[in-house]
């Protein structure tokens, strides 16, 4: 157990080779669940919680860390499952995660190991579980299936996010030359979808969407495939990094190595802020980087590059 904790943050260095490390855990019973490796700073024996007035019932309490107060959420909770019962939390764990520019801890019952997988064998999960699922994506581990979480969801639930444009940032739209082309939108949780639907609607842009690199990549091949440019189709593209079966960097590299669709202006938007090198976004050849989520930051930026294109 001591290696895996010690090593979770020296073991990120995957980029654009369609590839990440999954740390495996588990909460109440046998299933496994998994994690990015890239979105956790530290795994540590469940610490003192300190109570929180007026917080959800799935945040447990609060953590002093490292200098920092963190959150720390009942992952059981928060899909549905019954909490950890108060007098299994020193024999716990807490997952220290950053997402979305902030940090907090995922409570869990036991953490495994650190696994290296190709995305390609991380598949949506299957149609039939449903739209409200907490899951992203499943994958086969020793012939059993991990359930990777939607922790976007969870966080939006949780601690809501404002996903509603300023008035000024859309009055500023409205004064823009109309007509401009859609922007394609990749990202495999729902709710990322939906946040950034909202903000390029409230500054007048049309959104074309697809759930992972894969399924964009396909896309655009086919809307090429009479010779047209993806730029003739698309002001830009806003990609997540995390997605099944073909990440955001390896969506990158196939769109900048194939003439037909390497002028298509690319951003990578993840939840992936504070734990990687910016310098790796350059490395695979994105435009721009921006981290998730600031609606105003990104409508602005998002103006601001397809003025310029």
């Amino acid at each position: 157990m001591a290696g895996v904790l010690d090593s979770v943050n020296q073991r990120t260095q995957l980029v654009g080779q369609n590839r990440l490390e999954l740390l495996l855990f588990r909460l109440r019973g046998r299933q496994i669940y998994g994690i990015n490796v890239f979105k956790v700073k530290e795994v540590l024996q469940c610490p003192k919680l300190y109570s929180m007035p007026n917080s959800r019932s799935v945040v447990r309490g609060v953590a002093h860390t490292r200098g920092e107060t963190i959150p720390v959420i009942d992952l059981s909770m928060a899909i549905g499952l019954p909490g950890i019962p108060q007098e299994e939390l020193p024999d716990s764990f807490v997952i220290i995660t950053e997402y979305n520019r902030k940090t907090q801890g995922f409570l869990v019952t036991g953490v495994d190991r650190i696994l290296n997988m190709n995305w390609e064998d991380i598949l949506p999960p299957p149609k039939v579980a449903g739209k409200d699922i907490y899951l992203t994506a499943v994958t086969k581990i020793d012939d059993k299936l991990a359930e990777i979480i939607d922790v976007e969801k969870i966080l939006s639930e949780v601690s809501p996010l404002q996903d509603d444009v300023a008035e000024d940032i859309r009055s500023k739209s409205a004064e823009r030359a109309p007509g401009q082309l859609p922007v394609l939108v990749v990202d495999d949780s729902t709710v990322a979808r939906r946040q950034l639907e909202r903000c390029l609607t409230a500054i007048g842009m049309d959104v074309v969407m697809r759930n992972d690199g894969k399924q964009a990549h396909e896309f655009l091949m086919e809307i090429t495939a009479d010779g047209s440019k993806a730029t003739d189709h698309f002001s830009m593209i806003i990609s997540d990094v995390e997605m099944p079966e073909m990440d955001g960097y390896t969506l990158v590299t196939k769109i900048k190595s194939d003439p037909a669709l390497s002028d298509l202006f690319v951003m990578l938007h993840t939840s992936l802020s504070g734990v990687f090198n910016k310098a790796m976004v350059k490395k695979v050849g994105a435009d721009d980087f921006m981290a998730k989520f600031s609606p105003d930051e990104l409508a602005e930026r998002i103006m601001e590059i397809i003025d310029q294109n």
